[in-house]
């Protein structure tokens, strides 16, 4: 794994990653989490189905498919309105603060092209330019999805946040051979995943 691949997943990298719940306070106010329990529930339902696609869509554009029509695709996949913009918005910031740290044609055409990308878009090409591979950016992009929650779980609920940290140290990231080559049919792929472990998408 590259330095700048631990930068990318780094929660102290000012691109905004902190925040954005992914959910975690829509969820907190239903009740539907509301102990380490429920946590532990809704971060691995989380990563089995945002973080999936997330992980997936990095991992294509890190492999160098074209970031406009991934972008299309997964703004058709992304059901909420409020998590379109929250992607988008987490998407700039993050292309934003790589342009400035690793300067680059990819960045500079991605932002020609995108200036407002999904996060996983801007993440994969970000990866692609610090040297990382296709699945090292799905993983960055699966962690992502399920660290945000996390803490915002600690600040909402007050739980302890080395009791958070073993719940996540407990999920399972999609393996390396879990996420997608280059080659790799997308949708087939996702669709896959999801027919095998269907379970509840929380949005915002």
């Amino acid at each position: 794994m590259t330095p700048g691949l631990l930068l990318l997943t780094d929660s102290r990298l000012p691109a905004g990653s902190h925040a954005h719940s992914g959910g975690m306070e829509q969820a907190v106010k239903e009740g539907l989490v509301h102990d380490l329990a429920s946590l532990e529930s809704f971060l691995a339902g989380r990563l089995r189905t945002a973080g999936a696609v997330a992980a997936g869509f990095a991992s294509q554009a890190c492999a160098g498919h074209d970031p406009v029509e991934l972008d299309a695709e997964l703004d058709a996949r992304t059901a909420s309105p409020a998590q379109r913009e929250a992607a988008r918005t987490q998407g700039r910031l993050l292309l934003r603060v790589a342009r400035r740290i690793w300067p680059s044609p990819a960045l500079e055409e991605l932002a020609g092209r995108l200036p407002s990308p999904h996060h996983p878009i801007a993440l994969g090409v970000t990866a692609a330019v610090v040297g990382a591979t296709p699945r090292e950016a799905g993983a960055a992009a699966a962690y992502h999805a399920v660290t945000g929650p996390a803490t915002a779980a600690v600040r909402l609920l007050g739980l302890d946040p080395v009791a958070v940290h073993r719940v996540l140290a407990t999920l399972d990231l999609p393996s390396p051979d879990g996420l997608p080559a280059a080659s790799a049919p997308l949708l087939d792929l996702l669709a896959e995943r999801h027919r095998r472990s269907p379970v509840r998408l929380f949005v915002s």
